[in-house]
């Protein structure tokens, strides 16, 4: 028995035809701080029945994510990972920060002739040398966009909780870089740090704009 969002992609590879499906998502549009992460994943059929519970990564708590995780990199599923940091999302805002770290994804995925990708969200990609078509809530739809979703959660979080302890004071292992009242207070008491996305900050801290 294989889960609805498998369901999704076998009628999605029929009906465009694919040899294969590259699931795209991201982490990180939102926070305050730290890059915005992109996957590109690729669920081989035969892995469908295994990955019963892959889900949107929003939808999982921070266990079951590190445990699907591990299973998905144990599994056998494919993927390739894309990073834009702070510096280059205050250059060419967020949404263009994105597209480049799914670009990268997909570029290190190296997916094979005949692949189709499925985008999470509104937009397709600019530049993608890739046929693709976006999925609203596609993270909630489509096994191969959910495990992106998870992967690219996943990693960020790991890299902000390695972010703690290079620049402590800011609590980024408890809130990520999100912007809560405990993160804005630590900035206005400590200043921000080179992780920290300068055009996402309040406007109560214009000076470090």
């Amino acid at each position: 028995m294989i889960s609805r969002l498998a369901v999704f992609d076998e009628t999605a590879a029929r009906q465009r035809r694919a040899a294969v499906l590259v699931g795209i998502d991201e982490a990180g549009r939102g926070p305050l701080a730290g890059p915005v992460v992109a996957c590109a994943c690729i669920i081989a059929p035969e892995l469908y029945p295994v990955l019963g519970e892959v889900n949107d990564s929003k939808k999982l708590s921070p266990k079951k994510r590190e445990e699907l995780f591990d299973l998905l990199k144990t599994s056998g599923a494919a993927c390739g990972l894309g990073f834009c940091g702070p510096e280059e999302i205050d250059r060419i805002n967020i949404l263009q920060a994105t597209f480049a770290a799914m670009r990268a994804a997909v570029a290190q995925l190296c997916p094979p002739p005949g692949a189709f990708a499925l985008v999470d969200g509104n937009n397709a990609i600019p530049g993608l040398e890739l046929p693709q078509t976006p999925v609203i809530k596609g993270d909630g739809k489509s096994l191969a966009v959910a495990a992106a979703s998870i992967i690219a959660k996943v990693t960020r979080d790991r890299l902000l909780c390695g972010l703690d302890a290079k620049y402590p004071g800011y609590g980024f292992a408890k809130h990520k870089g999100y912007g809560t009242a405990e993160h804005i207070a630590a900035i206005e008491k400590l200043g921000p740090c080179p992780e920290h996305r300068r055009t996402f900050l309040p406007d109560k801290l214009p000076f470090y704009a």
